[in-house]
């Protein structure tokens, strides 16, 4: 591997449509040389993880089924190389913690595509929420309904995919919820999942050492009258926040800031975030970034996504 210079140079393990996105950010952003991709799919390309580890590149960004992102995240990391890996950064918490320990380990840089923490409207919120202006948080409701259902045939597939609607809409929020809250321990999680063999719509309650509760509802397929909701509301004794999608659309974001019947718009579309994670991973990776002890947070996540399946206490 080459010293990480001031432009990184950066491999990509899948460049599906999602990965592609995040290669073509990184490109435009022109924090981070596009090195070598590795996608059997595509002409030209190499195959295999074995052969991008092998090329000259200072870190890698996967995009590859949800199966396969801890063991190529730990491959890449012990091969000294640092990892940006769409979310889920593993299928389970144990999976997880394994990703982190390997970045502290080798002290590499290690970033998973949490992309609403990016989003304008989201660190709004955040910066509301911990401005201390709400008072006490008493309550946060988390929606994503999806009217439609993943089109990849491994997204069905338990044993690829790993999870339903909570894998793959629900993790957003429950991390939004969490780092905006500053992750308070979690003491009790209640859930009811829905469809086989995947989840395809789940309610969830979670209760936090604070005395605040998240109710988090997630679907696909629902019959939501567009193209999806999406909502994080944050009640606090003095006001609230919240953030939520305009029109159905994916990509389009407000924040608004509540106080009794009045509604003042704080953060208003166009806001082009959708790789914006993937930039600053490379921008922190150009700038010499290490190990970054805010990993924990995707372990903490996966720590109540495991609960929500109940495969924790």
């Amino acid at each position: 591997m080459s010293a990480v210079a001031t432009r990184p140079r950066l491999g990509f393990l899948g460049v599906g449509w999602i990965g592609r996105q995040r290669l073509d950010a990184v490109a435009e952003s022109r924090v981070a040389d596009v090195a070598a991709i590795a996608d059997p799919a595509l002409a030209g390309a190499l195959d295999t993880l074995d052969e991008l580890l092998e090329a000259d590149v200072d870190g890698i960004v996967i995009a590859t089924p949800s199966a396969l992102h801890a063991e190529q995240a730990i491959a890449a990391l012990e091969h000294g190389l640092a990892v940006f890996c769409q979310k889920p950064l593993a299928l389970d918490a144990a999976g997880a913690r394994r990703v982190v320990e390997a970045a502290r380990r080798e002290d590499r840089l290690l970033g998973v595509d949490l992309s609403y923490r990016f989003t304008e409207a989201g660190r709004c919120v955040r910066d509301v929420v911990r401005s201390g202006e709400l008072g006490e948080i008493r309550a946060v409701d988390l929606v994503f309904h999806n009217v439609y259902g993943p089109d990849k045939a491994w997204s069905n597939d338990p044993a690829l995919a790993g999870g339903g609607c909570v894998l793959d809409l629900g993790i957003h929020l429950v991390d939004l919820a969490l780092w905006a809250l500053e992750f308070p321990p979690v003491t009790a999680v209640t859930s009811r999942l829905r469809g086989e063999p995947l989840e395809d719509y789940a309610a969830v309650q979670i209760e936090l050492e604070t005395g605040t509760v998240l109710r988090l509802a997630c679907s696909w397929r629902l019959h939501a009258g567009r193209d999806c909701v999406i909502e994080a509301t944050f009640y606090g004794r003095d006001g609230g926040v919240s953030l939520s999608n305009v029109d159905g659309s994916f990509v389009d974001l407000a924040a608004e800031r509540y106080d009794g019947r009045q509604t003042r718009q704080l953060v208003a579309p166009p806001d082009e975030w959708g790789g914006r994670a993937a930039v600053a991973w490379a921008r922190a990776l150009a700038a010499g970034g290490r190990y970054d002890a805010d990993a924990e947070e995707y372990v903490a996540v996966h720590e109540v996504l495991d609960r929500i399946y109940g495969r924790g206490a």
